[in-house]
């Protein structure tokens, strides 16, 4: 007789923030040399690795309808940052962000979408593109309209205010959703 191989099940996911969760918010960064990662922000990433979560930002980017930056600097940002993290043997799945903003000036970026939080948009593209336990992923954010893109997508959100180090509030974030 041959044993039965059950599928496991999905890994969670985490979505982080970007500006003011996993870097300090400078305003507008898009710089690696500007970037100030928040204390504690690689181990937290590290650690999810680690316990098998898939690990995402969701990232409003208005500077880019601005016209501060580019995509193209938004995207070599998250490619350091990847290369930052890497190093300490961490990684980003994916950095998914909205360049939108309906009162820019880039013409094309200037527009009204479901991707720009508090809107879930960018989040139920990742549960699109990734196989992703949603039942025991979650989100953490420093804005309120980071909570309401989580709740808007059915997961829990969680409110980071900086006062401690990253990786010491999301240690005890898992067994809150699982």
């Amino acid at each position: 007789m041959t044993a039965t191989s059950r599928n496991p099940s999905p890994p969670p996911a985490a979505f982080f923030d970007r500006d003011g969760v996993l870097n300090r918010d400078k305003g507008y960064l898009y710089r690696p040399e500007d970037c100030e990662w928040m204390p504690g922000a690689i181990e937290a990433v590290k650690n999810l690795n680690d316990r098998g979560y898939r690990v995402f930002v969701v990232t409003n980017q208005s500077g880019v309808a601005r016209g501060y930056y580019s995509e193209d600097d938004v995207v070599r940002l998250h490619a350091w940052m990847n290369g930052e993290l890497a190093k300490h043997g961490a990684r980003i799945d994916k950095f998914y962000y909205c360049p939108h903003y309906s009162e820019g000036t880039a013409p094309q970026y200037s527009i009204a979408c479901q991707c720009r939080k508090p809107l879930p948009g960018l989040i139920l593209a990742a549960f699109a593109e990734w196989d992703i336990d949603q039942a025991r992923s979650f989100l953490v954010g420093d804005r309120e309209s980071d909570l309401a893109a989580a709740a808007a997508a059915g997961i829990l959100g969680f409110l980071f205010d900086g006062s401690e180090r990253l990786d010491d509030f999301v240690a005890r974030l898992p067994a809150q959703v699982e």
